[in-house]
């Protein structure tokens, strides 16, 4: 996968499809949409034809050829006067928009997406994409996993999947895998409501440049762009379609003499209410309430009853996949309304934040500058009433309209939801206040006050670009390389499941692996993974595959661990199939297992004991009774280094458990630990848990190899390098960059760097095995663990 397929030859292809159905709109709706609003409307009606194909298993791939060969016929039928239609500036909104939204990922220079770690929905959003791409909302065939169950406690609830629909269809047609596309499609939807506050805009702004100005801008909302880098695809999606909606009610109201004139917006209403369920139908308030009064101002009861009979009939037509599922889906809309659904908030949001002005890298925390938010919000707020005022003066329609949902829709959701609603609410809402104080700045301009406006418009800008720019470099970033590799891994190994995942890796499970019939051990599962301590393993934690009961173990034909300088090899009836640079695939043979007993040993984070030699004799004697063998492990300890402090550079240490420590480093730092190897050997330098910049490793003075940016959860290693050491004491460094202009070096780790570990034994070394008569031969020896097995 490349940037160059993901970042514009996808958005070409969705920009292309939702030309396309745009224009084949306007043939069907006998009217001329204002150019700007084309691709918002061609996307509305790809997302809306979408959900009528999933309500089938037998039609869901039906919606890729069906809307290509709408786009076609558009383009066909409008022959080539589409071309002069096309307004410069408000593309160069649009491009600018998508632009700024890309940075953080594009700059990182790899094709991944962001909010990784922070949110896992997006894992379960690509399940459900997929599944319904295909099948729709039937489940029936899957065995039971991770994947499955995902599915049957979302897609089976019937899913709002308006959203994420066209996402599948441009999946499809450049033939890449959704989640490499996620960020792209994020950032088109950004686009998309960047040419909707510039058409919304238009009548109150004469300059095209301020237009585009107020538009790329105003689409930065600063609590829309942090959702956005947390996968944030619902937020965008409304935010979009409320500007559409808005700008579509002057357009219906001044075509009623043509009853078809009201399918635009009907799409619209219809398409809301298929990304947020019936539930979103309080944003379509304000736009219907706005349409019915200024048609009969304009065009008398006679043709307003018509038109909005017209209008309700054509929503409800369009919005029929949204009411079939809508009963089971809000059957379960508990967590939408209750005070105390927080999702992973920390508190309920400001609701300063819909002014689109938040000057931190994480919006869920309170700008350090709290007062110089509030003068800036101040300036948003007054330019919005002030841009309200001069849009009625001006009877340009489409802002004023914008604004009552904006506000009806925010209090509504912010009132009666829960607090995660709400959240998304003020996200939604805020482009359409941010981009009105923003026209009123550019009309006081206009209108020969440019000073005022000058610094009006200056302010507003600098609050956007400051807000945004923290939040750059906070990003998280998902491993792309890693999660790469779990893509081979279910392609090559599909359907030759049932398969284990110990690492707590939800895009593995959900999405990656799922034709491998993968379960987690620590995730949504059907079988319980029990440890040997007893229970299952807590939400967050990879446990070693040897702390897991052999029986829990041996029910799944596959094993996909992650690489570790201290993890263990599984139990001697899995053979190594397939390695990478981060997991290997263990697979195991039909039939029984030989295995009487497995003695495990050691713990999370040394892999290895010694036995009592009472023990071993034990098992030979049960193996004997069998006819059998022993069958043992030989493995060094691993090295576990305690870094012993900063060299004058920020750090904070916790301790990890087992005479192991985190390091907490935001800026540049230095850590150094001496360690002892009792005999010479290959030894690999691995580093747990997480870090934002460039980290780089040097043993004894030599540079052994660095990493940027490495996002996992605890108990997870990556190997730095390798080399060959002599026995005797050795010193190893680890040198983290701190922040650079890289997205996503700045800030906190969600866990801290390490522990960290000198190893020379991995989870491939082979099985010696042991005749009962020389049992004794493996006492006092270092063994990751024993087994007694029968003949």
């Amino acid at each position: 996968m490349t940037l160059l397929i993901a970042w514009l030859v996808f958005p070409l292809v969705l920009a292309a499809l939702s030309l396309g159905c745009g224009l084949a709109l306007e043939r069907a709706a006998s009217i001329e949409l204002p150019t700007p609003l084309l691709l918002p409307t061609g996307f509305a009606l790809m997302s809306v034809l979408s959900q009528f194909a999933i309500l089938s298993d037998s039609t869901a791939e039906l919606a890729t050829p069906g809307l290509v060969a709408v786009a076609i016929a558009g383009v066909g039928l409008s022959a080539a006067g589409w071309v002069r239609r096309i307004d410069g500036w408000a593309l160069v909104a649009a491009v600018g928009a998508f632009a700024a939204f890309a940075a953080p990922v594009v700059l990182s220079g790899r094709a991944t997406f962001a909010g990784y770690i922070k949110l896992d929905d997006t894992a379960t959003y690509l399940a459900m994409l997929d599944r319904a791409s295909h099948h729709g909302y039937d489940v029936a065939g899957l065995g039971p996993s991770t994947y499955e169950a995902t599915l049957s406690t979302s897609l089976v609830y019937g899913y709002p999947l308006g959203s994420l629909l066209p996402l599948g269809v441009g999946s499809t047609l450049v033939g890449e895998d959704a989640a490499w596309l996620w960020q792209p499609y994020l950032t088109f939807l950004a686009a998309l409501l960047a040419l909707g506050l510039y058409q919304l805009v238009s009548g109150l702004l004469g300059s095209r440049f301020l237009r585009t100005l107020t538009a790329f801008v105003g689409a930065q909302a600063a609590l829309l762009y942090g959702y956005a880098l947390w996968g944030g695809i619902k937020e965008l999606a409304t935010a979009a379609l409320i500007a559409l909606g808005a700008a579509l009610v002057p357009v219906t109201v001044g075509n009623l003499e043509r009853t078809r004139a009201v399918l635009p917006l009907a799409l619209a209403c219809s398409a809301t209410l298929g990304v947020l369920s019936v539930g979103g139908a309080g944003w379509l308030v304000p736009v219907l309430a706005a349409a019915l009064v200024l048609a009969l101002r304009s065009a008398g009861v006679r043709r307003t009853l018509r038109g909005s009979a017209a209008l309700v009939i054509a929503t409800g037509i369009l919005a029929i996949p949204s009411f079939v599922v809508a009963g089971t889906w809000l059957s379960r809309s508990a967590a939408f309304t209750g005070d105390d659904e927080y999702a992973n908030l920390f508190a309920r949001l400001s609701w300063l934040q819909v002014f689109g002005i938040w000057p931190s890298g994480d919006f869920r925390v309170a700008p350090e500058s709290l007062d110089t938010t509030r003068v800036l919000v101040v300036v948003v707020g007054l330019g919005a009433a002030l841009g309200l005022v001069l849009a009625l003066r001006a009877r340009t329609w489409g802002l004023p309209v914008a604004l009552a949902t904006a506000v009806f829709g925010t209090g509504l959701y912010v009132a009666a939801g829960s607090p995660w609603v709400g959240a998304k609410a003020l996200a939604s809402a805020s482009p359409v206040l941010l981009a009105a104080a923003l026209a009123a700045a550019g009309a006081l301009f206009e209108r020969g006050r440019r000073v005022e406006g000058a610094v009006a418009a200056g302010l507003i800008v600098a609050g956007v670009l400051w807000s945004n720019v923290l939040q750059y470099r906070e990003v998280f970033l998902a491993p792309s390389s890693r999660l790469a590799e779990l893509a081979t891994i279910g392609k090559r190994f599909a359907g030759e499941g049932p398969t284990l995942m110990t690492e707590f890796e939800s895009y593995g499970v959900r999405h990656f692996l799922r034709d491998m019939e993968p379960e987690a051990a620590a995730e949504l599962r059907r079988h319980f993974v029990s440890l040997r301590s007893g229970g299952v393993a807590s939400f967050g934690e990879s446990p070693d595959i040897d702390e897991i009961q052999l029986d829990a173990v041996l029910h799944y034909r596959t094993l996909v661990l992650r690489r570790s300088g201290v993890g263990s090899r599984p139990p001697s009836i899995y053979s190594l199939a397939w390695r990478g640079r981060y997991y290997q695939v263990w697979q195991r043979p039909e039939g029984p297992s030989p295995i009487l007993e497995h003695l495990s040993l050691g713990g999370r984070l040394q892999p290895t004991a010694s036995p009592s030699c009472a023990e071993i004799v034990r098992l030979g004697r049960l193996a004997a009774a069998e006819a059998g063998v022993l069958g043992a492990v030989l493995r060094p300890p691993a090295i576990l280094i305690d870094p012993d402090g900063s060299l004058g550079a920020p750090a904070s240490f916790s301790s990890y458990g087992e005479h192991a420590k985190a390091v907490y480093m935001t800026n540049a730092a230095s850590v150094e630990a001496r360690f002892r190897t009792s005999a010479p050997g290959i030894y690999g330098v691995w580093v747990g848990g997480m870090w934002r910049a460039r980290l780089e490793a040097t043993v004894d003075g030599r540079r052994l190899g660095d990493a940027r940016n490495v996002a996992a959860w605890p108990s997870n290693f990556v190997e730095l390098g390798r080399t060959r050491l002599n026995a005797g004491a050795h010193a190893v460094q680890f040198r983290y960059s701190g922040p650079t202009l890289h997205p996503g070096s700045a800030g906190p780790p969600a866990f801290g760097l390490g522990p960290f570990a000198v190893s020379e034994g991995t989870q491939d070394r082979r099985v010696t095995y042991v005749e009962p008569s020389n049992a004794r031969t493996l006492c006092g020896q270092s063994l990751d663990w024993v087994e007694a097995l029968r003949s």
